[in-house]
């Protein structure tokens, strides 16, 4: 039987006992057809048989993330600025400022975790000042790990907080000292004011968010992972929130298999 791709000169984890290591694997409809030796797996080579070369590189078996956002995420990614690794404050507020000005509206900018100011050379957070400066504009929604949010003066028009809102059970909404809101949102003590008002925000129209988590689980097998569970959680809704994976599962395009509680 023919192999539809064969990977060789690799160091391949197996995590099988009697042989941890090998150099070559073959696949076959999705599936594993061999483990072992670049000599004997090339036996199953074929004239369509697609070839790979790893120089050596590292394989191991897919990873499992047992708690993680997946479907919202998905559906929100190509709505997000990433500050992953970016090493300086100045940049990330370069990045958000460039962000707005190709941002249509009715959208936001929105950084949504995935940063701290520990990674920034200034080894601080950034100012209401600077996000106001970097994006007088357009609506920004910045979220810090589960316990901040900062919103800029459109971000605090479009979700319609005033000096008349008052503050929901479990947040606080920071206010100047003629009460007007400053754009401050703290989870005190749990994060459902930051999910709240996130949720606020326009969506995507469903083609838009079947491509977005397209590209979001791509993105996760880049990192190693293969599957998932999903913790759903966060203003996310049963069952239209899962509408787009069914979709794609429906058509063959998950790269993530996703198990998920509700």
């Amino acid at each position: 039987m023919a192999a539809d791709l064969i990977v060789t000169n690799a160091r391949i984890t197996t995590l099988d006992g009697v042989r941890p290591e090998a150099t070559a694997l073959a696949i076959r409809d999705g599936r594993f057809l061999a483990v072992g030796t670049d000599a004997a797996v090339r036996e199953l080579r074929a004239d369509a048989t697609k070839t790979i070369d790893a120089g050596g590189r590292r394989l191991i078996p897919g990873l499992n993330d047992s708690h993680i956002h997946l479907i919202r995420g998905g559906l929100n990614y190509h709505l997000e600025l990433r500050w992953d690794g970016v090493r300086s404050l100045g940049e990330a507020l370069r990045m958000l400022r460039d962000q707005a000005l190709r941002t249509p509206p009715p959208q936001w900018v929105r950084v949504v975790g995935g940063w701290s100011e520990f990674q920034f050379a200034e080894r601080r957070m950034p100012s209401l000042r600077e996000i106001n400066e970097s994006a007088p504009d357009t609506p920004v929604f910045v979220l810090h790990l589960y316990d901040r949010a900062w919103l800029n003066g459109a971000a605090l028009r479009a979700v319609g907080y005033t000096r008349d809102t008052p503050d929901p059970p479990g947040g606080v909404i920071e206010r100047d000292r003629h009460g007007n809101p400053t754009g401050l949102l703290i989870a005190k003590p749990n994060a459902n004011i930051l999910y709240a008002t996130l949720a606020r925000g326009p969506r995507l129209g469903p083609e838009d968010q079947a491509n977005s988590t397209r590209h979001f689980m791509r993105e996760l097998n880049r990192l190693g992972l293969t599957s998932i569970i999903d913790a759903g959680g966060g203003f996310q809704n049963y069952p239209e929130d899962y509408h787009v994976v069914e979709a794609l599962h429906r058509a063959g395009q998950l790269t993530v298999r996703i198990a998920y509680n509700l």
